[in-house]
């Protein structure tokens, strides 16, 4: 029998959000929370958004788009923020197609529990990058993932081009 080595994935089935096996005492989306960026996989942080891998990704180069604000309402997102988050997903789709050559994207984002938020206190963006083939018998079958590249490998290859990007509000 193979076996399937996705060792940040045990943080995610114990509950944990970070590997000190505590859960965070502040939101992983407000700016506050940590300036350890490569530890938290934030690829980039605006004056009023910013962008971070997604720790327990669907597919390689799983990002999260966020405003700084800690809101769950969609609605409380003024002009200048809607313009900067949208503005980082559009570079972050070219950022993708330039790295990692998908053929397509999901983008969208859950609006509360109910709707599958898994953090509903924050409102946050995902921009999933998809191939052909993707999917297969492991998440039916086994409730597993593949993912393809480490995480550090696919932050390491994405960071520079966020630190290139200038983002006006």
């Amino acid at each position: 029998m193979k076996q399937l080595w996705a060792p940040w994935r045990v943080d995610y089935i114990l509950g944990n959000a970070n590997n000190t096996g505590q859960k965070p005492t502040q939101c992983i989306f407000c700016k506050e929370y940590s300036k350890d960026d490569k530890k938290e996989l934030v690829l980039y942080r605006g004056s009023l958004a910013g962008v971070m891998m997604n720790k327990f990704p669907y597919n390689n180069g799983h990002l999260l788009v966020y405003p700084w604000k800690h809101s769950s309402l969609l609605e409380d997102m003024d002009s200048a923020e809607t313009i900067e988050v949208f503005s980082l997903i559009k570079n972050a789709v070219a950022i993708l197609k330039k790295e990692m050559s998908p053929g397509g994207f999901n983008i969208g984002m859950n609006l509360g529990k109910d709707a599958g938020a898994g953090i509903d206190e924050h409102l946050h963006f995902h921009v999933v990058p998809r191939w052909g083939g993707d999917t297969n018998f492991m998440p039916v079958i086994s409730e597993v993932r593949v993912i393809p590249e480490h995480l550090q490998a696919t932050y390491d290859k994405l960071y520079p081009h966020f630190q290139r990007l200038k983002i006006i509000s």
